[in-house]
């Protein structure tokens, strides 16, 4: 069974010894001997005042002495465990337990008991959350795969009734389902993108990156995309002068790839998008003029894409803003 004891009181004890033993014991002596004695051999009042302050002198030595100790032994203790924890700090980990009496037990080690059973408690959520999000992503992955052959099936009798004969409203129908099913397969894209980029598949490779010409191949990658799509692109690149960002390529390019299909799907009918490059803010702006996030399909399934460009940018130290309105919707990217 553990046995508290107080770190205080302990302190208290030993100092009263050293404070009132002394003084006690010489009244003692005094009193057993007789202070006739002492006045028979002669004792002036000299040799006793040079007596109570060597005693006096002694208590307080020992008293500053004890003191030193003991809070020289409290400090040791108590940086241990700072140090345990600005290591945790510094090295972004969970700190080592460290060493308790277990059979008497004070303020100190009731202390470091304590922080002994929270780093328990966290690295068992740790393990939980770990293991949870093990299952989640073999269940993402597992549901984005099989859910595969019905899209396939369902598709393959779209296209079979596409060939029969029937009424434009029917064949209207049959184009609805197939665009469905089409954004259903790219939910799924995302979903499982998502769930290998979060879990670490997608490798993180940062290097110092032109923005300028990295925005520019994108743009002209999408060019005859949008152009299809006869929505007119206000494209606002600077010629030499560019910024660079510590940032992965691959990730970067992703990025835009996500914001320019946003463009695509959900504010087409506006027929506007503006992408701009500012140098001097180190600033990529895109904008379009849709119907905006919260009037569009954005609610409806756009939630996924901008999460994984989110999750994207924090890791490359970026942020994007949002400013949506019934008139269209603005992305700036910059420095978090």
């Amino acid at each position: 069974m553990k046995r508290n004891r107080s770190l205080f009181r302990r302190f208290l004890k030993v100092h009263f010894l050293f404070i009132f033993f002394p003084p006690i014991m010489i009244i003692f002596i005094s009193a057993f001997f007789g202070v006739s004695d002492i006045h028979d051999k002669n004792v002036n009042t000299l040799n006793l005042f040079y007596v109570t302050v060597l005693v006096f002198g002694f208590i307080i030595v020992a008293f500053v002495i004890l003191s030193w100790r003991f809070f020289l032994k409290l400090q040791r203790r108590l940086a241990r465990l700072q140090e345990v924890m600005s290591f945790s700090a510094k090295n972004n980990s969970f700190p080592k337990t460290i060493s308790v009496q277990n059979d008497r037990m004070d303020e100190i080690d009731q202390l470091g008991s304590s922080f002994n059973w929270m780093i328990q408690q966290l690295e068992d959520s740790r393990k939980r959350e770990y293991e949870e999000e093990l299952l989640r992503h073999r269940l993402i992955a597992n549901l984005s795969h099989d859910l595969r052959t019905p899209l396939t099936i369902l598709r393959g009798h779209v296209t079979r009734l596409n060939k029969e004969p029937m009424s434009q409203e029917g064949q209207n129908s049959l184009t609805e389902i197939n665009h469905t099913i089409t954004r259903v397969g790219d939910l799924m894209d995302d979903l499982l993108s998502y769930t290998l980029l979060t879990s670490g598949k997608h490798p993180f490779v940062p290097v110092s990156t032109d923005i300028g010409r990295l925005v520019r191949a994108s743009v002209a990658a999408w060019y005859p995309v949008f152009e299809d799509k006869e929505i007119q692109l206000d494209v606002d690149l600077p010629g030499e002068e560019t910024f660079y960002w510590e940032a992965d390529p691959n990730w970067m390019t992703r990025v835009l790839d996500n914001l320019f299909q946003n463009i695509l799907r959900h504010a087409a009918e506006g027929k506007y998008a503006n992408i701009v490059v500012d140098v001097e803010k180190e600033q990529i702006i895109i904008a379009d003029r849709g119907p905006g996030l919260d009037n569009s399909s954005h609610e409806h399934g756009a939630g996924i894409g901008l999460s994984t460009s989110n999750y994207m940018l924090k890791k490359m130290k970026l942020r994007a803003d949002f400013t949506s309105n019934e008139n269209g919707t603005r992305v700036v990217i910059g420095r978090a």
